[in-house]
């Protein structure tokens, strides 16, 4: 059976280190995903509370000196009014990252990068992902309370 003399040449072994190189790089990165969990039944998390009431959550130890972070929202509609709400991300109980559910009954996205250096001596560490109603409906609604703040991630990495 012939055998095979591999090519110990500067410019054949560059090349091959160039083509596996760019192979990889047409595979894509894998990158570690945080799963938040949601503390509801719902396919949606979704709250109708007026006060900051939690959807997603998980405990982590924090590996990456940073959590890129993406969510999704929108807010409801009941009898013809639009509701509108605040949310909030907690780390350790603090509030990190912070925005608005504007009252157009429109899907919103929410995209950041959370800084988790002051946090890498802990071993576990809660995320948390807030949401309350603040205007719209009063009854009606799914629970009769008004409407409510949908909430969804779309993802949440470590970089």
């Amino acid at each position: 059976m012939p055998q095979r003399v591999r090519d110990v040449s500067w410019p054949a072994r560059l090349a091959r280190v160039e083509e596996r190189l760019a192979q990889l790089e047409r595979t894509g990165w894998e990158r570690d995903e945080l799963p938040l969990y949601a503390t509801t039944f719902t396919a949606m998390p979704f709250s109708d509370s007026t006060s900051f009431s939690t959807l997603l959550e998980n405990t982590f130890t924090p590996r990456t000196a940073s959590l890129a972070l993406g969510l999704t929202f929108v807010g409801d509609q009941v009898a013809g009014v639009n509701t509108g709400g605040e949310w909030q991300v907690l780390l350790a109980g603090a509030v990190v990252w912070s925005g608005l559910v504007a009252a157009t009954y429109t899907v919103q996205y929410a995209v950041t990068t959370l800084d988790l250096l002051p946090y890498r001596g802990a071993t576990e560490l809660l995320i948390q992902i807030q949401t309350r109603r603040t205007a719209g409906a009063n009854t009606g609604g799914r629970n009769g309370n008004g409407g409510s703040i949908g909430l969804s991630p779309r993802f949440a990495r470590f970089a």
